[in-house]
């Protein structure tokens, strides 16, 4: 059942005579301090070990062991989980600050949800009714307002025989189920999950709903659907994180789990600043920082999403945040270098788009087992050299995803937020999206979404010009043109201070800006010539107010009524002038 170590190099520990029971992906105990550890490599005489902690104070000789059964990295997965943050291997940080203060000591443990905590189980199955995997059968409240649903295990499937209610512990049994075969399973409250195996669904929807991210550039120009994959890139203070963040807080998903993989702690921190107690409720947070061990990196990112797979489970909408894949890259790279395994582009894994593939296919809307349809959406950092897009992990990330968005450092720098570049991002869901457009919004969003990236291209070469010839070569229409697509930057795609805007508001907001547009070119057709005091009205000034959600369908009707009678005056007095 051991092995001796000769080999120790950074995460990666070289082990010889491994036992019998060595397999690939299998959990093995490292040391005296008995490290958790994966099996990476077997040969005849030797495994490879990649150590998801310190290993400091490792020596040549020290004993492995195998974990009985071959057991694989797996997550409890329970009530408990919400809330909480826990490490790549799913140690809980505020149990584990308790016993051994602020730093994690090498080779401790703690389970990873409470197994003295009592929840109130309230049944919504009955004795006598047939169950199989990922039906329901009651419920507890996890966080305040969150209800988290108790599933039937996905290999179980039976008759109820007893259930019951009242307050449990996650490892006291709440019912019972007699199998096809006579035995009897006892269902409890947590379940265990290998992290690399991707829970079971019936099947999988195409897109056909957006994910209101509350950031207009994203929902109106490069959307991302529930179930999706979409990655954010740009160079370093570009903004990255500041986004991700924003979205964990204001994103419309049932469930969110952040993964901070290889990232600094002082991120962190930020992140639970920003997010709100009703935030924070429905959030759980997954974090191996800069400074802990590389390995675990990996093991993080598959924690992570394996949590969000549970709840998808239950029917709700959860979204994924990886900040950032990059870093995960890195360590992928790490231990594939330590086991000289032939390297591929920039010294990455030869695997590296597979593992990045396999990572974002786990993203979709299904239908579950239990009949529930829920979606698990993804979101990832990618954080290029330089900036520089050809970079493999880039590359990698683009060919597993169909929403991108770049990030253009000028923007960060001229504080536009979210800094998100207009002309290079893109978004492939827009077209299986539509009819949900249509249907909500009628043909006039996706006709003023393609209106205002004309204009904005339209603005951008003459800008272009205008550094040639300067502006006096300009006609009206070419100075209206520059000016609604400033209000469109800097009104409807900034937002420094409205930091979420729903989908309608959104809509309604674009529409009344290519109003502005329509009636001053009118104005201009019916003799106007001083086009700078069609800029200069006051309800022009008015459209780049913070407008409060509960306010927008009268303010803007307003805004559009006062923009008439204002355009109108200023033709009144043109012809009276004549």
């Amino acid at each position: 059942m051991s092995g001796k170590i000769v080999k120790v190099s950074g995460p990666l520990v070289v082990a010889e005579e491994p036992s019998p029971d060595a397999a690939i992906a299998g959990i093995v105990s490292v040391g005296s301090q008995k490290l958790m550890g994966e099996i990476v490599g077997i040969s005849r005489d030797s495994a490879a070990i990649q150590v998801y902690e310190d290993t400091s104070g490792l020596r040549v000789g020290d004993e492995v062991i195998v974990e009985a059964g071959g057991e694989m990295l797996s997550v409890e997965l329970g009530p408990g989980l919400l809330g909480n943050m826990f490490d790549g291997i799913q140690r809980p940080f505020k149990a584990l600050q308790k016993i051994a203060g602020d730093t994690i000591q090498q080779g401790i443990t703690f389970p990873a949800l409470d197994r003295k905590r009592r929840w109130e189980f309230v049944p919504s199955a009955s004795v006598g009714d047939g169950v199989t995997g990922g039906d329901i059968v009651g419920a507890v409240e996890e966080t305040e307002g969150f209800v988290h649903k108790i599933m039937v295990p996905p290999d179980v499937s039976g008759v109820i025989r007893h259930i019951d209610f009242g307050t449990f512990t996650i490892e006291e049994p709440v019912c019972k189920v007699e199998t096809p075969a006579g035995e009897t399973v006892e269902i409890t409250m947590i379940q265990k999950w290998p992290v690399r195996t991707a829970r079971p669904v019936v099947r999988k929807f195409p897109p056909d709903t957006p994910l209101c991210t509350g950031q207009r550039t994203l929902d109106t120009l490069f959307p991302i659907a529930y179930g999706g994959a979409a990655a954010v890139t740009g160079a370093f203070g570009s903004g990255k994180t500041t986004l991700l963040q924003s979205l964990a807080k204001w994103a419309e998903a049932d469930i969110v789990i952040y993964i901070c993989c290889g990232e600094r702690g002082s991120e962190m921190a930020d992140l639970l600043t920003q997010l709100q107690e009703a935030s924070i409720c429905r959030t759980g947070i997954i974090a191996n920082t800069a400074d802990m061990p590389i390995a675990a990196r990996e093991a993080a990112v598959y924690s992570g999403v394996t949590i969000a797979e549970y709840y998808r489970d239950m029917g709700y909408n959860t979204l994924v945040l990886t900040d950032s894949v990059t870093r995960l890259a890195e360590g992928l790279r790490e231990i594939s270098n330590r086991l000289g395994e032939m390297p591929g582009e920039e010294g990455y894994p030869a695997h590296l788009s597979a593992r990045i593939a396999e990572f974002y296919e786990r993203a979709g809307s299904v239908e579950c087992l239990g009949g529930q349809r829920g979606s698990l959406t993804m979101i990832g950092a990618v954080s290029p050299p330089g900036g520089d897009l050809s970079e493999p992990v880039t590359q990698a990330v683009m060919r597993s995803i169909k929403a991108f968005w770049i990030l253009d450092d000028v923007l960060a720098c001229q504080r536009h937020f979210p800094a998100v570049e207009w002309f290079e991002s893109y978004s492939h869901y827009i077209d299986a999206l539509t009819p949900w457009y249509n249907s909500n919004f009628g043909t006039e969003f996706s006709t003023n979404r393609s209106r205002a990236m004309t204009m904005l291209r339209k603005a951008a070469a003459l800008l272009q010009m205008a550094k040639r010839t300067g502006q006096r070569e300009f006609s009206s229409e070419d100075m209206l043109m520059l000016e609604t697509a400033q209000i469109i930057r800097e009104d409807f795609l900034r937002q420094d201070t409205d930091e979420y805007s729903a989908y309608e508001q959104q809509a309604m907001l674009l529409s009344l800006i290519l109003y502005y547009h329509e009636i001053c070119a009118d104005a201009l057709q019916n003799g106007l010539t001083d086009v700078q005091k069609l800029f200069e009205i006051p309800a022009r000034k008015r459209l780049g107010q913070t407008v409060a959600s509960e306010e927008y369908h009268e303010q803007y009707r307003a805004i559009a009524e006062d923009m008439e009678s204002e355009v109108d005056a200023l033709i009144a007095e043109r012809g009276g002038a004549d």
